[in-house]
């Protein structure tokens, strides 16, 4: 009796965070139509586009290609590998031959820092004197044609310190493991928005004034770490400047995984968390815990509860799925607003955003043991020693991990 007792109050604690839950779903949509409304304006100066590349990913020649041909009037693209035989180099030379202003750089291995930190430090140099604002986006995130235009829009402020976007996960295909993937990296896009001192900048679309990123002393401060994005979200919040997220460069990544690929990429993810936002690790940590006994266990309560208890375990339960359904709905409206494009893809993703929200925190929790246990990830064929936010050890490079 006594644990059913104890179910009902973490119970009625999912119910009240589950309604918070849900009425922040609504101001993201909100934020959305909001953001969407407003014109994009004339501030358009210089600017240099840093893609650094390791290996083929899907859809890479689709995905540079799409930088050439952005309505920007003036720009630049710096390509950088770490080693002149990546197969990159083949999809790369072919994008730099119908777009003049571009540029490569071989930066070498790394031995002390992650290579693409290793990579954008060796490639600030070489941006053109008369960039104003640089930029930074992943090979495997494809953009519109207004991307640039829109990443850059906030930056016109005097005031303003970095602008981000995110990425969403889109599977072209039945792809369990993707589409599980998509939903767990949905509960953190979902954490940006308009509270700009909350928001988090995003190394695979993310842009920042030259001014500022000097001023911050970005290259020195990038040094020894492994998270570029991590490593600017600290940089903004020690000088007090404003992590501004655009709605419109959300960006898709678009391509299939499976379980194993899965699992090592949600818990690199959450095993960087740990070295550089401690306190987003452990609030994981203790929220996966928390829903996972208490939803699933209520789940199993059923299956032995009798009477007016288990009405009142199923009703909880319900209502609990009922709000989160609620929640995953809304973020796919918003996410439709400014992927209109990708409508049927975000469409076969719904099932999966419907019903996966609840296997998710068991995921987490799975992430959060892994990261408690090892320092460890693999990343890109390099295995990386987690050593401190300002210290990385380069364990082993596997040239397999380009391809």
């Amino acid at each position: 009796m006594t644990l059913i007792f104890v179910f009902y109050v973490f119970a009625a604690l999912l119910v009240f965070l589950g309604w918070k839950s849900l009425r922040g779903g609504l101001a993201y949509l909100h934020f959305f139509e909001s953001e969407l409304t407003k014109k994009s304006g004339n501030y358009h100066p210089f600017a240099s586009i840093f893609v650094p590349c390791r290996g083929i990913d899907e859809n890479l020649e689709e995905n540079l290609s799409a930088l050439t041909h952005q309505n920007y009037p003036e720009f630049e693209i710096i390509f950088i590998v770490d080693d002149e035989r990546d197969p990159a180099l083949s999809v790369i030379e072919k994008i730099r031959k119908n777009h003049p202003l571009t540029k490569l750089v071989i930066a070498g291995p790394s031995d002390s820092e992650g290579q693409k930190v290793h990579n954008l430090r060796a490639a600030i140099p070489y941006a053109d004197k008369r960039s104003e604002i640089f930029v930074f986006v992943d090979s495997d995130a494809g953009t519109s044609k207004n991307w640039l235009c829109e990443l850059v829009a906030p930056l016109e402020k005097e005031s303003a310190g970095c602008a981000t976007g995110y990425r969403w996960f889109l599977a072209d295909r039945f792809d369990l493991a993707g589409q599980l993937r998509s939903v767990w990296n949905a509960s953190i896009a979902s954490a940006l928005g308009p509270n700009i001192r909350s928001n988090f900048c995003w190394g695979g679309s993310m842009a920042i004034s030259r001014k500022v990123f000097e001023s911050v002393d970005m290259l020195q401060k990038w040094k020894g770490t492994l998270s570029d994005d991590f490593a600017m979200t600290r940089a903004m919040k020690a000088a007090n400047l404003p992590v501004i997220f655009v709605p419109q460069c959300l960006t898709p990544t678009i391509d299939t995984t499976n379980i194993r690929q899965m699992l090592e990429f949600t818990t690199r993810q959450m095993k960087i968390t740990k070295t550089y936002a401690k306190h987003l690790w452990i609030a994981s940590f203790i929220g996966s815990i928390l829903f996972s006994m208490t939803f699933w266990g209520g789940i199993l309560m059923l299956f032995f509860a009798e009477g007016v208890h288990f009405w009142i375990i199923l009703s909880l339960t319900a209502i609990i799925t009922i709000l989160g359904a609620l929640k995953s709905y809304i973020r796919l409206k918003a996410v439709e607003l400014v992927m209109p494009e990708h409508r049927k893809a975000v469409n076969n993703s719904r099932f999966w955003h419907l019903t996966l929200w609840t296997v998710t925190p068991v995921l987490y929790f799975y992430n959060c043991f892994c990261a408690l246990l090892s320092n460890e990830i693999n990343w890109r064929g390099i295995t990386y020693k987690l050593i401190s936010a300002e210290e990385t050890q380069v364990v082993e490079s596997n040239k397999n991990g380009m391809v």
